[in-house]
């Protein structure tokens, strides 16, 4: 029952729209243009609500991975010490980055479907009052949990330290309020809920760290952020060779998300995952993150005895739905499933049903039909 026809689910990438696809395919033109010019501008002008900022916009040729390590780079210096929150794969990264820069840090472990409380940040930075600066994700997409950024800044703000955050499945997912919450360094990506390929690094800079990125002397060259500021704010282009066809699309994918108004945007992404977690108790399955689930991803525990890996694999091979499974400790045991993207609540009627086809066939017992019962029935109440 192998299917022509694909599907993606998986937290990144995402589906794309038609019209955007398109847009990426014009022909190329130069970088160093007025044409390319007005489409840069254009974008970093329309990614601002999306930030809740009215500070600078840069866009970089990377993934959000790239933006993250351009924060370190151009924030810190090595002998600082910062703080990073690991509940997950991402917080890890933080950590590593961290060290191979020669910055100290200092963890705050979260089990992983856990959200950072404020009160573990404000006893870490009591701990280590050197610290620069605190690192962490809005939403950590391995274990598929928000932290409440909005409460940490309150705990951050008033003191020398920067608060930077991963938003790579929160920009465009729910509300980010860069300016209000403190955020003195918010990160995405262009392949989650921006709807376009993998391939750019987005940072929304505070006029403070601006000032410690002038200031920093640590070496850094193509992540430059003072360069590439310069190019983009006062020039009019980017500092080296820009995404081209990418940043086309970016401003098109913008261009949707406004004429859908961000509030329905977010609307539409918390529906999806309402929708999609009223599966799981329907089909007798747990969350990982019941307290504080992602709007941009959902990730179900799979069955005792059940091999999470398989239930992907068949759902990817002969369902032609891609789903993505868990990392480390918990490979073959999550299954999540992505609602970012070019995608609408009745597409998580597919998830849902190749979800049960696969349990199904792995020898899962249930009432056939149920999870996507209980999708229908969210979708229906609306909102």
């Amino acid at each position: 029952m192998a299917s022509n026809k694909k599907y993606l689910f998986t937290p990144g990438p995402a589906p794309v729209p038609p019209e955007v696809l398109l847009e990426m395919a014009r022909p190329i033109i130069h970088h160093r243009t007025p044409e390319f010019s007005a489409i840069l501008d254009s974008a970093r002008e329309r990614l601002k609500p999306l930030f809740g900022t009215r500070q600078e916009i840069i866009l970089l040729a990377s993934s959000g991975t790239g933006a993250m390590e351009a924060s370190i780079t151009n924030l810190l210096a090595p002998g600082d010490h910062a703080i990073f929150v690991n509940g997950g794969k991402f917080g890890e990264r933080w950590g590593k980055m961290l060290a191979i820069y020669g910055v100290v840090g200092h963890e705050v472990k979260v089990e992983w479907g856990q959200a950072a409380r404020p009160e573990q940040i404000e006893e870490a930075l009591r701990a280590n009052p050197q610290a620069r600066a605190v690192l962490m994700q809005a939403s950590e997409t391995s274990t598929c949990t928000v932290h409440p950024v909005d409460e940490i800044g309150r705990v951050v703000r008033g003191r020398d330290t920067l608060l930077i955050i991963d938003g790579i499945t929160s920009v465009g997912v729910f509300d980010q309020k860069m300016d209000e919450w403190g955020v003195d360094a918010l990160i995405t990506g262009s392949q989650k809920a921006l709807m376009l390929p993998p391939g750019l690094g987005i940072i929304g800079l505070s006029t403070r760290a601006l000032d410690v990125a002038q200031k920093n002397r640590a070496p850094r060259f193509y992540f430059d952020l003072i360069r590439e500021l310069k190019a983009q704010r006062d020039e009019h282009t980017t500092a080296w060779t820009p995404s081209v066809s990418l940043i086309f699309g970016l401003n098109r994918t913008l261009e949707l998300l406004h004429a859908e108004t961000l509030p329905q945007v977010f609307a539409r992404h918390r529906l999806m995952a309402e929708a999609t977690r009223a599966a799981a108790p329907a089909l007798g399955l747990k969350l990982i993150s019941p307290e504080s689930p992602a709007p941009g991803v959902t990730g179900l525990l799979t069955p005792e005895g059940l091999d999470g890996g398989k239930l992907v694999r068949l759902m990817r091979d002969e369902l032609g739905v891609s789903v993505q499974g868990g990392q480390d400790q918990m490979k073959g045991k999550l299954v999540r499933i992505g609602h970012m993207g070019f995608l609408a609540p009745f597409d998580m009627l597919t998830a849902v049903g190749a979800l049960e086809i696969g349990l199904d066939r792995l020898g899962y017992r249930f009432a056939i039909g149920a999870g996507v019962a209980a999708v229908l029935q969210r979708i229906a109440q609306g909102g």
